[in-house]
């Protein structure tokens, strides 16, 4: 798998409106107020606890927004598993500026980082299986290319990015359409070529009534490693199948082993800790 890369495009702007609120109306006034102008100083960003690496490119961008003269040195790249006390990235300059970006920096990468982390868990346990772990659109509003690239970083997989980028037709589409057949037929009539369609089903029925109809993707929801199972040997490779539904920690290597291709959990982003990381001053000087 290539490393994972996001756009700076995609986040500047985020960037800015974190910085606009923690600056407030009147600026970082315990930095000015207690930081001579032209102090110089060197801050190492690092890991208190052991986890995956994500978002270090967020904080670059927090720091060169506050002052461009800044030097951000990354020293383990997104993505890299790292042990407690490991540094990540060397800021020197301006002491000004490196505290007033600090809080801003550590709260978009600790943020990251934990993502990345619990992904990371959650594909750990599944790796001798073909199954792939892969988020959902359960993210924190705003934040969604940031947290679905740390599951990247986690070795985890994106699901669709939006309600623009795939057709998944769930329960309740099913409910107002009338049928799975009515659902499908109807989504394959409204769409581009290059457009995949994913359906959910609760139980096997369903599931034969999508296999008659053809998909690209199957759902199977809150199904038992067993129905899995069966869902699989009746499918015969000819779609996907994405497992959902109360994925935990605990249960994902039985789900995975059952033969399913995607493992999908809203907890890897809706859920994860944050990773516990500091911004210390090595060296201060005048």
């Amino acid at each position: 798998m290539s490393a994972p890369s996001l756009p700076p495009m995609l986040f500047d702007k985020l960037v800015r409106a974190a910085l606009e609120e923690d600056l407030g109306r009147a600026g970082d006034i315990t930095t000015l107020a207690t930081i001579p102008a032209g102090t110089q100083a060197i801050a190492v960003m690092a890991a208190r606890k052991a986890g995956v690496i994500a978002g270090l490119p967020v904080a670059q961008e927090t720091f060169r927004q506050i002052d461009p003269s800044l030097k951000f040195e990354i020293l383990h790249a997104d993505g890299s598993k790292v042990a407690a006390g490991t540094a990540l990235a060397r800021i020197s300059g301006e002491a000004r500026s490196i505290l007033t970006a600090e809080r801003v920096a550590l709260n978009f990468v600790s943020r990251m980082c934990g993502t990345a982390s619990l992904t990371a868990r959650y594909a750990e346990l599944i790796a001798h299986t073909k199954a792939k772990v892969c988020c959902t659109r359960k993210t924190t509003p705003g934040l969604r290319a940031l947290e679905k690239y740390a599951v990247r970083c986690g070795g985890g997989m994106n699901h669709r990015f939006g309600l623009d980028d795939a057709i998944l037709i769930k329960d309740n589409h099913i409910a107002v359409s009338g049928s799975i057949t009515a659902a499908l037929r109807a989504a394959k009539a409204a769409i581009g070529h290059l457009v995949k369609i994913e359906i959910e089903v609760d139980n096997l029925d369903q599931l034969d009534e999508v296999l008659a109809e053809g998909a690209d993707v199957v759902l199977l929801d809150n199904m038992t490693p067993d129905q899995m199972r069966e869902a699989v040997r009746r499918i015969a490779g000819r779609m996907k199948t994405e497992a959902s539904g109360g994925v935990r920690l605990d249960n994902i290597k039985e789900i995975a082993e059952a033969g399913v291709d995607l493992v999908s959990s809203g907890s890897i982003t809706h859920s994860a800790p944050v990773l516990d990381i500091g911004l210390d001053i090595e060296i201060g000087r005048s």
